[in-house]
């Protein structure tokens, strides 16, 4: 070990945990849906892919960043809106799998009302942050990464103290612990239901930013869902905490394994290494790290 390249792995392992970050923003849209609803969310990656096609699409014709970001939001929070009324709430109490094919399809709809209005080409998305790296104690580290970094963090800060200290807040957390009581005390759920997937509009807007400055804006895009998987099955589908946990130890293991082992199976183990971690990881603990326990009554 005393050749071990150590200032090497702290980079790659930097590397990972501000990629997993921006895993977890991802995951974060899942856990607020699933948390209140009961619904995988399949339409996320969609949602996030039709933000970040709006603003781009927007700022190319002259509106300002602000104006730009404001407008896109209020058409995310209608989005979110209209598909919890139109199509999840009339399908309330169905089977999960009929749930889960309905935001399945509805992905499909948003890509398609996507491809419609503002076409299928290819866009270059600036945030003004140079994705060049800057010597911290020897260790590279990208600008754009810190920078999405902080972005992250402050979302989930804000989420935070958005559902622990306001009434719409305890009451999601109400409504995630017991429908049925909160609707004894009088909770109004359609209320809660639009802000969370209002929310979740918030969070598909800033995430699809992101990754689209990152990668640019493309119809692929919506394929990062995938990514959040193994996000929420380590961390747990119903746990904020556990979305950000989960995303910071799945950046790391594939960014680690890709340097360290990916050369024994011919390199490019990155893209699906998180998944067999995901496998492994539903054998022993299926709820995730901090998801709720689901407890069989005899």
């Amino acid at each position: 070990m005393s050749d071990f390249d150590w200032l090497f792995f702290t980079e790659v392992l930097v590397g990972g945990l501000l990629s997993g970050i921006m895993y977890s923003l991802v995951a974060i849209g899942f856990v607020l849906i699933y948390k209140t609803s009961g619904v995988l969310n399949f339409a996320q990656g969609a949602m996030l892919l039709f933000a970040a096609l709006t603003f781009v699409s927007l700022t190319e014709r002259g509106i300002s960043f602000p104006l730009a970001f404001a407008i896109t939001f209020a058409i995310m929070v209608v989005i979110g809106i209209a598909v919890e009324r139109t199509v999840l709430r009339p399908l309330t109490n169905k089977p999960p799998i009929t749930l889960f094919m309905a935001t399945l399809g509805l992905s499909y709809v948003i890509e398609g009302a996507a491809q419609l209005i503002w076409g299928t080409q290819v866009h270059g998305l600036e945030l003004g942050i140079e994705d060049v790296p800057f010597d911290v104690g020897g260790v590279y580290i990208s600008q754009f990464d810190i920078f999405a970094a902080i972005i992250a963090a402050s979302m989930v800060l804000l989420l935070s103290v958005f559902f622990r200290y306001t009434r719409t807040g305890l009451g999601f957390r109400a409504v995630a612990d017991d429908q049925f009581a909160a609707l004894a005390v009088g909770l109004r759920l359609p209320w809660i239901w639009a802000t969370v997937w209002a929310a979740a509009g918030l969070v598909a807007l800033v995430a699809g930013l992101l990754w689209g400055a990152r990668a640019g804006v493309q119809f692929s895009l919506s394929l990062i869902v995938l990514k959040a998987l193994p996000v929420l099955v380590l961390g747990g589908f119903d746990s904020i905490l556990g979305a950000i946990v989960g995303g910071l130890l799945i950046g790391a293991s594939e960014k680690l394994a890709e340097v360290y082992i990916g050369e024994y199976f011919g390199g490019g183990i990155e893209g699906w290494f998180a998944y067999v971690i995901a496998l492994a990881f539903l054998l022993v603990r299926p709820s995730g790290l901090f998801g709720q326990k689901l407890v069989e009554r005899v």
